[in-house]
């Protein structure tokens, strides 16, 4: 576990600093971040098609038009504006703020969820995005070069893709479809390639036309790349460790990557009130892991009274669907029909799709 980590932290760090020196006007001068998601889309999108198609590491999900008109397209739509409004941030505010606004993002997925009615308000939980919001309030209080479209990128960017996750679970495991890592870059970057493509011939297609824009192959394709190996490399740990082992750990990852931000970019400057603050706003975010983590194993334990209670409605099914069995009224099998009532008679978790990907034709559960 500790090797995934230092190898997903490393990743991570290095796209980061890399994304920030290539769209930086002071450094590498590519002032360009649709362009720069549009070559990280296409890159994973062409390998997950090789992956898929040619070599066949995976066999494709049935997908059916209504599901990728209904849930693939808007997925892939918030999941393409994230990426874009968070890559336009590193144009105005620094690696280490943008970090700091990345605490928000519990705020943003719970504020999401109440409004789509996926979860319910909870003092509890208020409480704690209230601590995170002020937490973040502080820092971007203390921050010295304070920008206000940067900050309004960055937000923006935090709220699609709190939305997309909520439309994750919403859409696609409603409808019991879970896709692995690589279809679901199979499916999703060739959707978001094609989203970015208008807003990028209106905003950056003319200014590449009269401007020098350099472009260095390895520098973009050791990015795409990283892109590529950090989306792989979470998605295989979490399914080996869990979502909240990411979530605690990458606290770490966020204050090593600050650090380094302060070293590499001396334009990028950090406060005793930023520090405060965004030690605040994390309090909030690991209390409400905690909760996150409490609440999921209370929902995957039956009450002690409820056991007995299974066994006989189990029993009282085994005996109906024998004696439906026995009967040449219709001559006709109800054992699904006794499934799907005996399934129909508890509550389902809203997590378990996530643990049931063998229903998927060509994924196996992890």
């Amino acid at each position: 576990m500790v090797i995934s980590f230092i190898t997903i932290a490393s990743v991570s760090c290095f796209l980061i600093i890399e994304g920030k020196w290539v769209l930086s006007p002071k450094h590498f001068k590519f002032p360009l971040p649709i362009t720069l998601t549009m070559i990280h889309m296409g890159f994973s999108g062409v390998v997950a098609f090789f992956l898929v198609r040619v070599f066949k590491v995976v066999a494709p999900v049935k997908m059916t038009f209504q599901i990728y008109s209904t849930c693939v397209i808007p997925i892939s739509a918030f999941f393409a504006s994230s990426l874009w409004f968070g890559n336009t941030a590193y144009l105005h505010i620094s690696v280490a703020f943008i970090q700091m606004l990345k605490a928000l993002m519990p705020v943003a997925t719970f504020l999401m969820a109440v409004t789509c009615g996926t979860d319910k308000l909870r003092c509890d939980v208020f409480l704690n995005m209230v601590l995170v919001s002020v937490g973040v309030a502080i820092s971007s209080y203390g921050e010295i070069n304070f920008n206000v479209i940067g900050t309004a990128y960055q937000v923006t960017g935090i709220f699609a893709e709190a939305l997309r996750l909520v439309l994750t679970q919403v859409l696609l495991q409603k409808k019991g479809l879970t896709l692995n890592p690589v279809t679901s870059l199979y499916y999703i970057a060739p959707c978001s390639f094609l989203f970015l493509f208008v807003p990028w011939y209106v905003l950056e297609k003319p200014g590449m036309e009269i401007s020098q824009i350099q472009f260095n192959f390895w520098i973009f394709f050791s990015n795409a790349l990283c892109a590529l190996a950090l989306n792989f490399s979470i998605f295989l740990v979490i399914g080996r460790t869990g979502a909240v082992t990411i979530r605690v750990a990458g606290v770490l990852k966020d204050w090593i990557l600050i650090a380094l931000s302060t070293i590499i970019f001396p334009e990028s400057t950090i406060t005793g009130l930023n520090i405060i603050g965004y030690a605040i706003a994390l309090c909030g975010v690991v209390m409400y892991n905690y909760l996150k983590v409490r609440d999921v194993r209370a929902s995957n334990q039956l009450p002690t009274e409820s056991i007995p209670e299974r066994a006989t409605k189990e029993w009282k099914l085994d005996k109906k669907s024998d004696l439906y069995s026995d009967s040449s009224n219709n001559g006709r099998n109800i054992a699904s029909d006794a499934g799907i009532t005996a399934s129909d008679s508890f509550s389902v978790d809203e997590e378990a799709p996530l643990l049931q990907a063998s229903r998927v034709p060509g994924l196996k559960s992890t």
